[in-house]
């Protein structure tokens, strides 16, 4: 029972402590001293030993310029003896706070002359300086600290106070040496680095980087500076001299991988620097060994000629895949050959049948459940398009069925919405929607909640969902790769139900597809009318982004898409896009990005 009683009383007074704990943090970060100080007082009193309490209140004193208080406070500690050195930092900072720098170098020196005693205080003092921004105090505490015991290493930290100090070109050379002598990983490094470069190859802290790394690749030939140099030039987004490094990397490594290069092909791509990515592709195509790596290099090349859009190549391009599919059959390994050349028939060619009969042929291959849905997935996409809606609903919700916890099981439910959707059936498309606007892929769920609302919006307005209807064939038929036919239809829309809900959907679809054609003149003209007309409803957001991404990558009007990333920013916090808004204004206006 006393043991019971025991046991209970810790947690009762456990949990108040907590609470105190709790508080006194809290009142102290919104700014409420007065209040926290209170707490404080009492937790040290409960917990003498507690130093973060002691370190709390002796904040909480300075906030409040009880500067007599918190020395009275901190001496009674160092009386106390056995004390660790920090709280003689601490006092030394108590009386800069007060004008008195004489005073207060004199405890930091004492601090310092601690280390004479234990080496080992060198960790603690020197952090407890850059707390203060202290560094050049820091930097002697640390190297002291080596000088008196040479098997410490505090190197790691001096890096991060010469940059602290603005002393950039010291922080990259003791970075340097410490991957150079293994004691630290390149990771880490990079991630210290990485606040003080830019996407500008021009920017001071670059060159200099770049300066530094090519003399010690002259001096120490090693393949260490081929990996950061590569890493600098991505950074910069110059992908041809990033590929030189890497295919540096491969020659001079016996047996090495080409998932660096796959990797660095794949972002050359998604930046649309084509004939990079082209010559990279040719390169893992030329000197890989392994069939399935070369695949995939041969179809990111298929891929890299449809981009053209030159219908000429097509024949061609379909002769390949045959050879291909003459090459490598029918295995679970090669699915990614059968889904594009079915893709290439169906979207490409419009031959969706014989697109079906490979898929359907890959689907009696002994495979996974993972392995079954992605074929499934690309089958149901091609019954969709050819307007086999019922057949395709069938390959989705087996899929949804059996990865109901997926990305893959929640693609397919959005897909069983997009399709009942195509349908007319905008009553079943809701129901799955509503599921997936909690999807754990922020794209799905941001997808799903876009049509849900595109839905329910303008079934409110309109009980016939007439111009909903039509807004459905038109997005079929963009789907289809009709896009002229979609442009009309949207055109239609845009006639005949002016001021309605769906004008700003019709008005952005339609937008989307005339940048497609190169149309840019009316596209923008598109976007612009959403933000005048619709600033405050849903897709305001993804008008303005999208006229950001015009201006920025099409229009090459720089200051026009900071205006418009800039909207996002302040005015769309909670936008999808904002993230990337960010990103690309504090670009524009010439911020160093990490």
């Amino acid at each position: 029972m006393k043991r019971f009683t025991l046991i209970f009383c810790l947690l009762l007074f456990g949990g108040a402590w907590a609470q105190e704990d709790f508080l006194a943090k809290q009142y102290f970060n919104d700014g409420d001293f007065k209040k926290a100080v209170v707490y404080y007082e009492n937790l040290v009193k409960k917990n003498p030993r507690r130093t973060d309490y002691a370190e709390g209140l002796i904040a909480t004193y300075q906030q409040l310029e009880r500067f007599e208080d918190a020395e009275k406070f901190i001496t009674e500690k160092i009386e106390e003896g056995n004390i660790y050195p920090t709280l003689l930092i601490e006092l030394g900072y108590n009386y800069t706070l007060q004008g008195l720098p004489q005073k207060a170098e004199d405890y930091y020196s004492q601090a310092i002359a601690k280390i004479d005693e234990n080496p080992n205080f060198g960790y603690g003092i020197g952090y407890r300086f850059q707390k203060y921004a202290l560094l050049n105090r820091a930097l002697e505490a640390y190297s002291k600290s080596m000088e008196r015991n040479p098997k410490l290493d505090y190197n790691y930290q001096m890096a991060r106070v010469y940059g602290e100090q603005g002393n950039v070109e010291k922080m990259y050379e003791s970075y340097l040496n410490l991957i150079i002598e293994g004691r630290t990983s390149k990771s880490n490094v990079l991630r210290n680095i990485d606040d003080f470069i830019s996407s500008d190859p021009e920017n001071e802290n670059n060159l200099l980087l770049r300066k530094l790394l090519v003399q010690n690749a002259q001096q120490n030939p090693h393949v260490l500076w081929n990996e950061l140099l590569s890493w600098l030039f991505l950074q910069q987004k110059q992908y041809a001299s990033a590929f030189r490094q890497e295919k540096a990397i491969y020659k001079r490594m016996d047996g090495a991988s080409v998932q660096r290069l796959e990797n660095l092909g794949d972002l050359t791509l998604d930046e649309n620097e084509t004939e990079t990515a082209k010559e990279i592709y040719e390169f893992i195509s030329e000197n890989t060994g392994d069939e399935i790596v070369r695949l995939n290099a041969t179809l990111n090349l298929i891929d890299i000629q449809l981009l053209d859009g030159d219908d000429k190549k097509l024949q061609s391009i379909e002769k390949e895949f045959k050879t291909l599919v003459e090459q490598h059959g029918y295995r679970p390994q090669t699915l990614q050959l059968q889904v594009a050349y079915a893709n290439f028939l169906t979207f490409r060619t419009n031959k969706p049948t014989p697109a079906i009969e490979i898929l359907k042929n890959c689907l009696e291959l002994p495979l996974n459940e993972r392995g079954k849905a992605f074929i499934k997935l690309a089958l149901g996409d091609i019954l969709v398009f050819d307007k086999r809606f019922n057949e395709a609903l069938i390959y989705f919700s087996q899929i949804q069925k059996n990865l109901k916890n997926d990305v893959l099981g929640q693609n397919a439910r959005f897909k069983v919405a997009q399709t009942s959707f195509y349908k007319g059936d905008f009553d079943w498309a809701l129901t799955q929607l509503k599921v997936l606007r909690s999807s754990t892929s922020q794209l799905i769920a941001n997808d799903a909640m876009q049509l849900s609302l595109l839905i329910s919006d303008n079934s409110l307005e309109d009980s016939t969902q007439t111009a909903l209807k039509k807004y459905a064939r038109a997005d079929l038929l963009a789907y289809q790769k009709k896009t002229k036919d979609a442009i009309s239809e949207l055109n239609g829309i845009l006639e005949d139900h002016k001021g309605e809900k769906i004008e700003d959907e019709a008005l952005l679809k339609q937008g989307q597809l005339l940048e497609e054609l190169k149309d840019y003149t009316a596209a923008e003209f598109n976007y612009l009318k959403i933000t005048e007309f619709y600033a405050s409803d849903i897709l305001a957001d993804d008008a303005h982004f999208a006229l950001g991404e015009l201006y920025r990558t099409v229009l090459n009007q720089p200051e026009k898409a900071m205006i418009h990333y800039e909207k996002i920013v302040f005015d769309y916090e909670d936008s999808y896009f904002s993230p990337q808004a960010r990103k690309y204004y504090r670009t524009l206006r010439g911020d160093a990005i990490n």
